[in-house]
């Protein structure tokens, strides 16, 4: 039997995921930014990145 692996962050608004060996994922909650082959690579991009601002819906009217 495996167990699979789950490494999750938040870091100025944005996820910063690792399952189960695979690559490390920079992402919204909409949107995956891009991967990476290391966390040092992920997280040093990460931080670069303007803070993270979640925008209200727009009512249709």
């Amino acid at each position: 039997m495996s167990v699979s692996l789950l490494s999750k962050m938040h870091v100025n608004g944005y996820e910063v995921i690792h399952a189960s060996g695979g690559p490390w994922k920079v992402r919204t909650q909409a949107d995956r930014l891009s991967s990476f082959g290391t966390r040092e690579e992920a997280m040093a991009y990460v931080v670069s990145l303007p803070m993270h601002k979640v925008r209200p819906a727009k009512n249709s009217r």
